[in-house]
C-alpha cells in the first residue's frame, strides 16, 4: 500500500501577511529540539512506514529553508533508515523554500540528501506588490535562488504565484507570468493561488483599515482565466484547480491526495489520512516538544463508506480531469452516476458539471465556481 509522507517545518524568518499556518517567526532557536522531537515521532511510527511503501516526501511549512540544511538531512535519513528504503530516486521529495532564506550550498545539500524537487515561494515579480503583502524576499533574490537550483542540478522545479493580491492588476500578472516562463530553463511546474482573507491576519486588518485594496471579484476572476489560457498556450497542463505542469511534472504527492491515497504527517499540526482516519498532530509547539507523540494526536473523522465516497467526489473534482468513472467503480464497486444521481444532475443543469463516457469534470463556469460543486459533496 502507497502512503505519502509530509514533515511540518513551522519556522520562517517573517510571518507573511496573509498566512494563518501554524509557524513561528521567533522561534529558530527551538528548531534543534523540534527537528529531535521529529525523529522521535517517525521512530514511534516505524511500524506504518516500514508496512507501507512511501511514494512521495513533502517538507512544508513555515520555511523550511530558514532551518539549517544538516536537520532537514537527519529527518530524511531517519525515514530512509525505519522504512528501509534503498532508493532514495524512486520517491518524489520535495521541500519549500523561500528565496532570501538559502543558499547554493544549502541547495547541493538538500539534493545530495534525497531532495529532487523544489518548490520556490515566488508569489509576484513586483516588488511592490511582494511589500505589500509582506514578503521578505525580492525578484532579484528569486532569480538567485532558482539559478542556484539549476546550477545544484535540480531537474524539477515548482514556481509559486499568487492572484487577486492587493493593487494587483492584469498587466502585473501578465509581467510574472512572462517573467517566469521566459526563465531558462523554464520551470516545469507552476503553481497560482487566489488571495485568501483569513481572520486576525496583518492583510485583513490592512484592508480594514484601508491602506491597501483588493481586486473586485470579476478582475480576480479574469486573472485565473488570462493565467489558465496563458500557460496552457506556453505548453503547461492544467491538471488541477491551482495547478499547472509540463507532462510528467505534474506533483503526485499532491495527486495523490487528491486520488485519496494515504499520507501520514510528522511535526506540530501535521494532518494524516490512514485507514478512512483523519487525525493531526496539536498547534501548540510547546505540548508537542513536551509530550509524547501518541498524546499530541486529535482525530477529526473516522469515515464510513459513505464519507469515503462523498469525500472521494470532492476530491477528484479539484482535478481537471475529474473523476473517472471506472476508478469510482474499482475502489467502491458502485456507480456514481447513480449514487450521486440528483447532486450529478443539478450540476449538469446548472452548467458546473459535464459527463462523458468515462469521466465527471467541471466545466469552465464550474472552475469558476468550483466551491458550488464541492459543497454538492461535503
Amino acid at each position: 500500500m502507497e502512503i505519502g509522507v509530509y514533515i511540518h517545518i513551522p519556522f520562517c524568518i517573517k510571518k507573511c501577511d496573509y498566512c494563518d499556518f501554524i509557524s513561528y517567526p521567533n522561534k529558530l532557536y527551538k528548531q534543534k529540539e523540534y527537528i529531535e522531537k521529529i525523529i522521535e515521532e517517525i521512530e514511534d511510527n516505524k511500524d506504518l512506514l516500514k508496512k507501507k511503501e512511501i511514494t512521495t516526501i513533502y517538507i512544508g511549512g513555515g520555511t523550511p529553508s530558514s532551518i539549517s540544511a544538516d536537520l532537514i538531512k537527519k529527518i530524511l535519513d531517519k525515514i530512509y533508515e525505519v522504512a528501509n528504503i534503498k532508493n532514495k530516486n524512486n520517491i518524489e521529495t520535495t521541500i519549500e523554500v523561500n528565496p532570501g532564506t538559502t543558499t547554493k550550498n544549502n541547495l547541493q545539500m538538500y539534493k545530495n540528501c534525497g531532495i529532487n524537487r523544489l518548490s520556490i515561494g515566488l508569489q509576484s515579480t513586483n516588488d511592490k506588490i511582494l511589500k505589500n503583502i509582506g514578503r521578505i524576499h525580492n525578484y532579484k533574490q528569486f532569480i538567485n535562488t532558482y539559478n542556484w537550483g539549476i546550477e545544484t542540478d535540480f531537474k524539477n522545479i515548482n514556481v509559486d504565484l499568487m492572484l487577486g493580491l492587493p493593487n494587483q492588476t492584469i498587466s502585473d500578472l501578465k509581467q510574472s507570468l512572462e517573467k517566469i516562463t521566459k526563465l531558462e530553463p523554464k520551470p516545469n511546474h507552476i503553481s497560482i493561488y487566489s488571495l485568501i482573507i483569513e481572520a486576525g491576519t496583518e492583510i485583513e486588518r490592512k484592508i480594514n483599515e484601508g491602506e491597501i485594496k483588493l481586486p473586485e471579484e470579476d478582475e480576480e476572476r479574469n486573472q485565473y482565466k488570462y493565467t489558465k489560457n496563458y500557460l496552457e498556450l506556453n505548453g503547461y497542463k492544467h491538471y488541477e484547480i491551482s495547478n499547472f505542469a509540463k507532462i510528467g511534472y505534474e506533483s503526485k504527492h499532491n495527486m495523490n491526495c487528491w486520488e485519496q491515497k494515504q499520507y501520514v504527517g510528522f511535526g506540530v499540526s501535521a494532518h494524516s489520512y490512514i485507514d478512512g482516519v483523519r487525525y493531526s498532530n496539536t498547534c501548540d509547539i510547546d505540548i508537542y516538544l513536551k509530550n509524547k507523540s501518541a498524546d499530541v494526536k486529535i482525530i477529526h473523522e473516522k469515515q464510513n463508506k459513505e464519507d469515503m465516497k462523498k469525500e472521494y467526489m470532492l476530491l477528484g473534482l479539484r482535478k481537471i480531469e475529474g473523476i473517472s468513472i471506472s476508478k469510482f467503480k474499482e475502489k467502491f464497486a458502485e456507480n456514481p452516476i447513480y449514487l450521486f444521481r440528483e447532486e450529478l444532475q443539478k450540476l449538469v443543469e446548472k452548467d458546473l458539471i459535464v459527463v462523458d463516457l468515462d469521466n465527471i469534470q467541471l466545466t469552465n463556469k464550474g472552475l469558476d465556481f468550483a466551491n458550488l460543486v464541492w459543497e454538492e459533496f461535503v
